[in-house]
């Protein structure tokens, strides 16, 4: 290692230089370090502010989301309306003439479809017994049978051209009512109950059927009557997938429970 010395000055004066000069470039060095981890921070916050509103982008909710939903163990989409206005909305703009119209026969019970056209292929399937009868569930448990602390209600399907507003002489139907005309498809002592999980394929919240849930999701929680209030099962479903590492809103858990008090399983 070579060292340039000003012979012009003392040994002393030569070291003293050297030391100022040194002092400099360690400030340089430590400036240039403090820079590069304030860019590092500044990109690492970057990308994380990308990633978050591309998955702000990325799940945009679909049209059935804003009622009670499900899907079936045979991949059918199930809905329901949470108030006479969305029973109106589901019936008039959303059931087809080759669905299948669902209700139970209990006070408050929602209106259901399951839709039977395809959305990648447009053809219109044949709907299995198994969701019938989880369908029947559905209507059943989402009626006011569950708050009421029904086990079993009895629940029935009709073809859309039997639901009607056209009201006997003399009478008239209200908001969220139709009439049924013709022969019912009966599901007589349909259970009450249903479950919660994580819907890994719009990777969302799911709730319905027992048996539709197991099939569909991970990390299921079933849901029966019991004593917690609904506010308070929400929160605590909130912690428990929050276990599970997924952050959900209470509102998200409340809205998508059914009416009346809980037990989790």
């Amino acid at each position: 290692m070579e060292i340039e010395l000003d012979l012009t000055k003392s040994l002393e004066e030569n070291a003293t230089a050297y030391f100022e000069e040194a002092k400099k470039a360690r400030k340089k060095i430590e400036g240039i370090k403090i820079a590069q981890e304030k860019f590092a921070k500044q990109k690492n916050t970057k990308e994380i502010e990308k990633k978050q509103l591309q998955k702000t982008i990325e799940r945009k909710k679909k049209w059935f989301e804003k009622f009670h939903w499900f899907i079936s163990s045979d991949s059918f989409l199930v809905v329901g309306g949470k108030s006479a206005k969305q029973n109106e909305e589901i019936v008039k703009n959303y059931m087809k003439k080759e669905d299948v119209y669902f209700h139970a026969e209990v006070f408050g019970a929602p209106h259901c479809i399951i839709k039977t056209r395809d959305e990648k292929t447009n053809k219109i399937k044949t709907v299995p017994e198994t969701t019938m009868v989880e369908t029947a569930q559905f209507a059943a448990t989402f009626s006011k049978a569950f708050e009421s602390g029904q086990s079993i209600a009895d629940a029935y399907s009709v073809k859309p051209e039997q639901v009607s507003k056209k009201a006997p002489t003399g009478t008239s139907v209200g908001a969220g009512a139709f009439m049924i005309y013709g022969e019912r498809n009966w599901f007589r002592k349909t259970t009450i109950g249903c479950a919660i999980g994580y819907y890994q394929k719009e990777k969302i919240l799911m709730c319905g059927p027992t048996s539709a849930i197991k099939k569909k999701c991970i990390h299921i929680f079933e849901l029966r009557q019991g004593g917690i209030e609904k506010n308070l099962a929400a929160t605590k479903l909130q912690s428990k997938f929050k276990e599970k590492g997924f952050d959900f809103k209470n509102e998200e858990i409340l809205s998508l429970l059914p009416n009346g008090k809980f037990e989790i399983l």
